[in-house]
């Protein structure tokens, strides 16, 4: 079987390294049609398709296999954003019903402690599914939290605690928000090859394509910048030459 990491890597070689993040606001109707509309429509400028938590529940599992499926159809990737954090078994029993809707990756919070984040990531690899962790979010109040000072063997800002966690336990990737091109830059030094970096927050919350391309992000999470435009093909075939450096 190949890897999460390498299903990613091959299709963004091609469709560009943006990933939609099929957020809509619970007011929206008819979730599963604009979700396979979406899909089938924006495919050829997507590497990858996210689903928040607030779009999960209210669909049936039948609607997420029609959804993930059709996303596969196309070779787009599947990840399921619900910030996982809970014990071993909890977060074990969690990702399996996950693998069985059809996702490729789960977006998990290393709030939950080195080694229950070993255990979600080895037992995410035996069945070459993904786990993507958080390390810095892209909204303001972010630094409210992401930059607290936290002591462990050395005091370090708790966005550089998460960044080593994810290293040390062999994650696929880590969010930092577009907004923070900085801490992209760091952490891409730091990480190298060794993982992926994945950033929202380009367009509506301010961050900018090309700035964080060169700064180190690898996938570019986008939603309502795509979402909410008058033509979304023309706004997703944008962000992926930028993506691609075009």
């Amino acid at each position: 079987m190949v890897t999460f990491k390498t299903r990613i890597s091959k299709i963004s070689k091609t469709n560009g390294k943006v990933i939609l993040a099929n957020d809509y606001d619970s007011s929206v109707k008819n979730l599963e049609s604009k979700t396979l509309k979406n899909i089938e429509q924006l495919h050829p400028y997507l590497c990858a398709i996210k689903l928040n938590f607030h779009l999960l529940l209210p669909l049936s599992s039948k609607q997420i296999l029609k959804i993930t499926k059709t996303a596969h159809k196309y070779g787009l990737q599947t990840i399921a954003d619900i910030k996982l954090n809970d014990i071993g078994n909890t977060n074990r029993v969690t990702t399996e019903h996950l693998w069985n809707l059809g996702f490729d990756a789960v977006i998990a919070n290393p709030i939950m402690g080195l080694d229950s984040l070993k255990n979600l990531v080895k037992s995410a690899h035996k069945n070459d599914k993904g786990v993507i962790t958080l390390c810095h979010m892209s909204a303001p109040e972010a630094r409210l939290s992401y930059d607290m000072e936290v002591k462990m063997k050395k005091k370090q800002q708790l966005y550089q605690l998460f960044l080593n966690w994810a290293l040390e336990s062999k994650v696929d990737g880590i969010v930092v928000g577009a907004t923070f091109p900085k801490i992209i830059q760091y952490c891409s030094k730091l990480a190298g090859k060794k993982l992926n970096i994945y950033s929202p927050g380009v367009g509506t919350q301010g961050g900018n394509a090309s700035e964080i391309i060169s700064s180190g992000t690898d996938y570019m999470i986008v939603g309502r910048t795509i979402l909410n435009a008058k033509n979304p093909k023309e706004i997703a075939k944008t962000l992926q030459l930028q993506s691609l450096g075009k």
